[in-house]
């Protein structure tokens, strides 16, 4: 297999460069000149369009094998859902409903819901916290240890690595302690499509022991946004329930762009990808020693080098206030409250780029430096321990009613509260709302931070489940 070839996203560009066809299929636009301008032109379907009516020709199969060839994989699916798909694909893989499965508090809200479709019991792990900064830190092993100790009919350990700020726990010794009790370890590493592909970059998850991965090719690598790649290995995992739990949860008329686009990043990675992650580690290394003598401005080490995350406590800067700044001056970030701020770099990023971004933030932190101050609200999603009453799914199905947050305290949630981004509950269906996080969480509210999947996301009230 040749890395270089492109199959899916050669049969895709074919297509919409041959303007002798006709098509009487969907998508309706058709790509007609008096319908389909700007961002149409680029929109085809993969049946009928990157391939035949009958998927003859077997694109997107070849794309999906040498994918699998690159990341040492037996499996490879494309996912066109993001990271959401392959998640719930393994929740729905890896064991039955009623089934105990140990996994990161730190989740993202999209393995939480695979939880509710499969039908799952969590047995929460969490990650250390960084007092001075507030940000998660690795998942000792000797939590996960415990967990199975708990709970030794535990099925699957469901990590998320690297964290949303770049730490890896050590995966290796957590793959051994699952496989020892005959589990599979999945893994959400949408954050690290790009670990493993060059000798500065920890490995990727299926190459220290994951029997499951998913990844994200359009945060770090150069997919079309929702594309994600999904990766199964070794005999833990059964190959043919997970891909009847993939076709269960794919759509039947996926973007043929979002394929080819994920074809083109795997060849991309694989020719080119050492050379273009060496300049960005580069980049992350000049903008983190630049950033680092600002006064007051903590830039954690992680584990992944390219990461840049600011906390901003030390400054006194409202992060939000940054980002105004930054947003005015034509900079948009990926994270950003009142305490951290996560610009993210990538393969695409220039020395220009990244120049300007440094210069941007130290103008801005200059202007908006105020007191010092521990870490706030806006972290408490990283230290939240759960008291659990119910399964994800028994309080996603029950009754529920709203209720003012003041008579919230004490009651089990039944909807889910999450800081967006990153996209991990603080509160989840079937956890008891406590009192002190709920305040922090409309604290937090109350200065911008989005909370997101909740009915009211100012937080005045809560949906429980109902009283008996």
């Amino acid at each position: 297999m040749d890395q270089a070839d492109t199959p899916l996203a050669d049969a895709a560009e074919a297509y919409l460069a041959d303007d002798a066809i006709t098509p009487f299929t969907t998508p309706g636009h058709k790509r007609a000149p008096h319908l389909a301008e700007g961002v149409l032109r680029f929109d085809l379907p993969l049946s009928s369009g990157a391939d035949t009516l009958h998927m003859t020709t077997d694109v997107l199969g070849q794309a999906e094998r040498l994918a699998a060839s690159l990341w040492g994989a037996a499996l490879c699916r494309f996912c066109v859902n993001g990271s959401t798909q392959g998640n719930q694909a393994l929740a729905l893989a890896v064991a039955r409903p009623g089934d105990a499965v140990i996994a990161s508090r730190n989740l993202h809200k999209s393995v939480f819901a695979g939880l509710v479709l499969a039908g799952l019991e969590p047995v929460w792990v969490r990650p250390d916290v960084d007092p001075a900064t507030g940000l998660p830190l690795r998942i000792p092993v000797e939590r996960v240890e415990e967990a199975f100790a708990r709970r030794p009919d535990a099925r699957a350990v469901f990590l998320v690595e690297p964290s949303y700020v770049g730490m890896l726990s050590d995966l290796a010794a957590i793959a051994s302690v699952a496989h020892a009790r005959g589990a599979p370890l999945v893994v959400d590493q949408a954050w690290g499509a790009h670990l493993g592909f060059h000798p500065d970059l920890p490995p990727h998850s299926l190459a220290v022991g994951a029997d499951g991965m998913v990844t994200s090719a359009h945060k770090t690598l150069a997919s079309f946004t929702q594309g994600a790649y999904l990766f199964a290995r070794g005999d833990l995992l059964s190959r043919p329930r997970l891909e009847e739990a993939f076709e269960l949860l794919h759509t039947t008329s996926p973007s043929g762009a979002i394929l080819a686009s994920l074809d083109r990043a795997r060849s991309i990675l694989a020719t080119r990808g050492e050379e273009l992650l060496g300049r960005t580690i580069e980049l992350a290394r000049a903008a983190r020693a630049e950033l680092a003598r600002i006064e007051g401005l903590v830039v954690p080490e992680g584990d992944d080098p390219t990461k840049l995350v600011l906390a901003l406590g030390g400054t006194g800067a409202d992060g939000l206030a940054v980002e105004g700044d930054a947003w005015a001056e034509g900079l948009r970030f990926e994270l950003a409250n009142r305490d951290t701020l996560v610009p993210l770099l990538t393969m695409g990023d220039t020395d220009a780029s990244v120049g300007r971004l440094v210069d941007v933030l130290r103008r801005s932190l200059e202007r908006r430096r105020g007191e010092p101050r521990r870490p706030g609200p806006a972290t408490a999603v990283w230290s939240v321990e759960p008291e659990v009453a119910l399964t994800p799914r028994a309080a996603f199905f029950a009754p529920r009613e709203a209720v003012p947050a003041g008579r919230a305290a004490g009651r089990v949630a039944a909807e889910l509260v999450v800081p967006y981004p990153p996209g991990i509950p603080a509160i989840a269906p079937g956890e008891v709302v406590r009192a002190e996080l709920l305040e922090t969480l409309r604290e937090a509210a109350a200065g911008g931070t989005r909370m997101a999947y909740c009915a009211d996301p100012s937080l005045a009230t809560v949906q429980v489940v109902a009283a008996p």
